[in-house]
């Protein structure tokens, strides 16, 4: 572990948002442990200190006991607050991407190498989990961070804490990752149709099952609008199953082009957001669609992987 400057140990930030941002894993020593006493430990020295006076006047020897047994509580309940944090060992797990204006997940994993069970422990992000590690367990706790650009979300400080044994200190530790998520453009609200193909880019690829003939039931895709009626899975319907429409043999699928150069938008952030709507409402519909945006060029595909590199890239524009 690095020294620290004389100057950094008394950083009132380090305190605060923590140390420099790390990469691997970080165990908690004193260095990074911080006590202070709560409301309730306040009021309890209060309680001391009243007492205090109270054997002084009267000059009362049970008083003076009281007093002394009330206080060694006090000083050996900060011993068993440190205890609760200190030696856990904590990992950066997966984050998980998020749609602007949405919430990013980070992973962080906690173990706990000791024999002894940590009570009461919450970890802070911008919202608090509570848990309990038992003796050489370990957990991954899931924490959220808001978002409201697109590209890369770093993680902010992270703070374990805990009011363990009787409430009367907080023990706590800021932590700073380097772990970040990407974060996608919001979707439009505004449902708009695919543009049409035209010149080169209007090509049809005929289903593979056509050799069994046109009539041939194929499969089931979620009803889109313009759909045949007569084409509506009724019984799927009925059964509360959802609007599904019956897919034959003879069907075409069309090769669909998503080109920022084409897309509707204001501004650059207007046009990426109708594009996601695109990329999101074409992979439901199970059409193969290319990508275009300057520097980027995906040829007609779908599924997974051909999404996230659409969403990807997107982000990153």
């Amino acid at each position: 572990m690095n020294q620290l400057r004389l100057t950094e140990r008394f950083n009132l930030s380090r305190f605060i948002k923590g140390e420099k941002k790390v990469a691997k894993s970080i165990t908690l020593t004193h260095r990074r442990i911080f006590i202070l006493p709560t409301k309730r430990g306040l009021g309890f020295v209060v309680l001391i200190v009243l007492l205090l006076l109270i054997a002084f006047v009267y000059n009362n020897n049970l008083a003076y006991l009281l007093v002394f047994l009330l206080s060694s509580i006090f000083f050996i309940t900060i011993l068993h607050s440190f205890k609760a944090l200190a030696g856990l060992v904590l990992n950066q797990g997966h984050s998980q991407s998020a749609f602007a204006g949405e919430s990013v997940s980070f992973d962080i994993v906690i173990d706990n190498p000791g024999k002894i069970e940590r009570f009461n422990l919450q970890a802070s992000l911008d919202k608090t989990v509570n848990f309990t590690l038992a003796a050489e367990e370990k957990k991954s706790i899931r924490l959220y961070s808001a978002t409201d650009k697109r590209g890369w979300h770093e993680i902010e400080t992270v703070t374990l804490s805990s009011t363990y044994p009787l409430g009367l200190f907080r023990a706590w530790s800021p932590l700073r990752f380097a772990a970040k998520a990407l974060v996608y453009p919001k979707p439009s609200a505004v449902e708009l149709p695919f543009p049409e193909a035209e010149g080169n880019q209007a090509q049809s690829l005929q289903n593979k099952a056509t050799q069994k003939g046109s009539d041939d039931f194929y499969g089931l895709k979620e009803y889109q609008a313009g759909d045949s009626i007569k084409h509506i899975h009724w019984k799927a319907f009925a059964k509360g199953q959802g609007l599904f429409s019956k897919q034959y043999a003879g069907d075409k699928l069309t090769e669909l082009w998503l080109n920022y150069d084409q897309t509707p938008g204001h501004n650059i952030e207007e046009r990426l957001s109708q594009l996601c709507r695109w990329v999101i409402d074409a992979e439901k519909a199970g059409l193969l669609y290319g990508f275009t945006i300057p520097d980027v060029k995906l040829e007609p595909n779908h599924g997974k992987t051909h999404y996230e590199k659409c969403l990807q890239a997107l982000a990153l524009f």
